[in-house]
Formats: structure tokens, C-alpha cells, sequence
């Protein structure tokens, strides 16, 4: 008589834990503010340094207006999709098996996709595409579970995200078919749609509130941690270049000065914008959002401007495809800085006019720097000096506006 009673007790624990274990997504306007991000999601981010070192790898190697362009579309492409992932388990993840397993899915298939990056823009373009559309529809099913859960004032927004989503999908299967050239203006179509329409989504809702969206500490640290991932991506190619080159005195120094360029990235990222929340009216969020993608851009692209820089350190001149990259790396961060610092809340916010015409300035400095290509230990020492001075003009900016006032 009491096998039953066991078996129902039994059933109830297997369901206990299954209601646990396998819990839905939280639905926009649930957000945990003080939530912080998670073991799970520092792997999937490390992940995507396998993606992004093959791709730059392949630029550091063909540093010609195709292959910068070929890199600007696959960076472009990786990011949306970590953009896609990272946002919906900031927004709608839990610490369950069901997130945990997604995530873990989701680096299966970035594996595959990591496979075909470094030939993404030839021989490997049709296996890129279809990995990133199996990786899609990975992703378009997540954002379908929580529109099933939204409210209805929130249905209309992520159905118009998963009208994206399909079109993107459609369009990237549909270029598996054309040739290589053809394939990648499709691909820069799809980037260019999802940063447009991304902003517009902010324009038209006037605020991330409406659109059940906050942003914590913990998504503002997300985009911190991929700053810092191709930054390191700047060390795999100075180590790289070194490695590959026969080490004298003149090759050690380029690359400590090359890594000292890197630090001045870091410096001036993490010191005006990074860790910092924006304003959550208008389209300053969605400018804030998308605008870390050209920082990140010109990082990794940086990196491996690095590359010939160390390979060519013996030079009377650096070669001017490299210095164009790297010196033109420098001037399109210093000018995405400055907007971005624009989109901080005030209390955050410490850029000010001076020091925005001091980084514009310093901008021009770098675009000079690279037209005139000197040996690659001369321009990078030169452009440690132009970040060097902005982060010191910015330090003074702020130490006087912090210091108390005697009367």
C-alpha cells in the first residue's frame, strides 16, 4: 500500500527540481539591478577571443582595404551576435539549467563558427554564414520564449526585434549563395541594420524604461569585460609579431612601445566611459549601446596593425597600410570617446568641452602620425605621446574640478 504514496512523492521531487532546474525567462520590466554577472557568462565571453583572434589574425596578415573591410564585417557580425546573447541573459537569464544550457549550446556553436572566421571573407564564407545563422536561430528562439511572457505593452518591440532577427537570418543564409564580394556587402548590410534600427528603437520608445530595459552595473561591466577581452587580443599580436620575427634590440623595443599604445587604450576607455551608466532618456542609451561597437573595432584592428609594426621594426618607415590602421585606430577611438562620454548621466560624466577639443585634437594627431609613417618605434612612441597628453590634460581637468575651494 505504500508503493504509490513513494512514487508520488517521488514524482513531486522530479518536479520540484525540473520547476527549479528549468525555470521560463524573466519578461522585460524584470530586470535585477543589483545583480552581478555570473561565471557562465565570463566563459562566454572568453569564447569569443577564439572568434576574434582567428579574424585578427587574418587581418594582421592582409592589412589592404579588402581585408580591412572583410574584418570591419565579421567583427561587426561577432558582435551582434554577442551583443544578442550577453543582452538577453542580462535582461531575461537566470542562474538555472535552462540559461546554463543555452550558454553552453551557444559556445558550441561559436566554436564551429571560430573555425571558419580566419577565411570568413573567401573559402570559408559559406561555413561562417550558415554557423552564424544556426547560432541565430539559437538566439531567436530565446527572444521568442519571452515575448510569449511579455506584457502587452512590451509585445510590440520584441516582436519588431524578431521581425530583425528573421530578416537577418534570411539574409545571411540567402548570401551562402553569392560569391565573396557580394557575400560581404550583405553581411556589412545586415551590421548596419542592426546598429540603425538599434538606435531608432530608442529614438522611437524615448527611453529605456519604456522599453523595459535597465541598465545595471552588471551590463555596463559586460561591455567593460569585452574592452578588456580585445585588449588582449592587442598582447596575443604583439606577442605574436615578436614571435615570428628574429629578436634584436630595435624589434623588443617596438613591441613594448606597441603594448604601451595598448595601455593607453585601456586608460582612456576605462577613465572617461567604461563602468559608467548612461542617461536612460532619449537616444543618447542607444548611442551609448551601439557605440561601443566601434571601440572595440578599433581595438582588435589595432592589434593587429601591430603585427607589421614588429615585423618591420627595422624600417625606415612603417608600412603605410599599418600605420594607417593603427594611427587611424587611435583617432576613431579618441572621437568615439568623446560621444560616448557625451551619453554618460551627469553625475558620471567627466569629459568636458576642453577636454572634448583636446581629444579632438588629439585625433588629428593621430591621423597626422600616420600619413607620415615613420619607423615603427617612432610612431608608436608619437602616439603614446598624443594618448599620453590627452589622459594627462584629462587628469588635470578633473583634479581641479574635484578640488575643494577655500575661501
Amino acid at each position: 500500500m505504500a508503493a504509490p504514496e513513494r512514487e508520488t512523492t517521488a514524482g513531486a521531487d522530479v518536479r520540484r527540481f525540473w520547476a527549479r532546474f528549468w525555470q521560463p525567462p524573466r519578461p522585460h520590466g524584470q530586470s535585477i539591478v543589483d545583480r552581478r554577472v555570473s561565471y557562465v557568462e565570463l566563459f562566454y565571453d572568453l569564447v569569443f577571443v577564439v572568434v576574434i583572434s582567428r579574424a585578427s589574425a587574418t587581418l594582421a596578415h592582409d592589412v589592404t582595404p579588402r581585408g580591412v573591410l572583410d574584418f570591419v564585417v565579421i567583427f561587426g557580425l561577432v558582435w551582434v551576435a554577442w551583443l544578442n546573447g550577453s543582452m538577453y541573459h542580462e535582461l531575461h537569464g537566470r542562474e538555472d539549467g535552462r540559461s546554463r544550457t543555452f550558454i553552453f549550446v551557444q559556445v558550441t556553436i561559436l566554436s564551429v563558427l571560430a573555425v571558419y572566421a580566419a577565411t570568413a571573407g573567401g573559402s570559408g564564407g559559406v561555413g561562417f554564414a550558415l554557423s552564424y545563422v544556426v547560432l541565430f536561430v539559437v538566439l531567436s528562439w530565446l527572444w521568442l520564449s519571452v515575448r510569449r511572457r511579455d506584457e502587452e505593452r512590451f509585445q510590440q518591440a520584441t516582436g519588431s526585434y524578431l521581425l530583425l532577427m528573421a530578416a537577418s537570418m534570411v539574409a545571411i543564409a540567402a548570401s551562402a549563395l553569392l560569391a565573396d564580394g557580394p557575400r560581404t556587402l550583405v553581411w556589412a548590410a545586415v551590421v548596419v541594420a542592426w546598429v540603425g534600427l538599434g538606435i531608432l528603437r530608442f529614438w522611437v520608445s524615448g527611453s529605456t524604461d519604456a522599453m523595459g530595459v535597465t541598465v545595471t552595473d552588471s551590463m555596463v561591466e559586460r561591455f567593460g569585460l569585452f574592452v578588456i577581452i580585445v585588449l588582449g587580443e592587442v598582447v596575443v599580436g604583439v606577442v605574436g609579431g615578436m614571435s615570428a620575427t628574429e629578436l634584436d634590440p630595435l624589434v623588443v623595443v617596438t613591441g613594448v612601445l606597441a603594448l604601451v599604445v595598448g595601455s593607453g587604450f585601456w586608460w582612456a576607455y576605462f577613465d572617461l566611459v567604461g563602468g559608467r551608466r548612461p542617461t536612460s532618456e532619449g537616444l543618447r542609451p542607444g548611442f551609448w549601446l551601439y557605440g561601443q561597437l566601434p571601440v572595440a573595432m578599433v581595438i582588435a584592428a589595432s592589434g593587429a596593425a601591430m603585427v607589421g609594426l614588429v615585423e618591420h621594426a627595422g624600417d625606415d618607415h612603417a608600412p603605410a597600410a599599418n600605420a594607417w590602421l593603427l594611427g587611424g585606430g587611435v583617432a576613431v577611438l579618441l572621437v568615439v570617446l568623446i560621444g560616448l562620454a557625451a551619453t554618460l548621466r551627469t553625475e558620471d560624466r567627466i569629459a568636458d568641452r576642453p577636454l572634448a577639443l583636446a581629444m579632438a585634437l588629439g585625433a588629428c594627431g593621430a591621423l597626422l602620425v600616420a600619413a607620415w609613417a615613420p619607423p615603427p618605434w617612432l610612431l608608436s612612441t608619437a602616439l603614446v605621446a598624443i594618448l599620453s597628453a590627452v589622459w594627462f590634460f584629462g587628469a588635470l581637468r578633473t583634479s581641479s574640478s574635484l578640488s575643494p575651494t577655500t575661501s
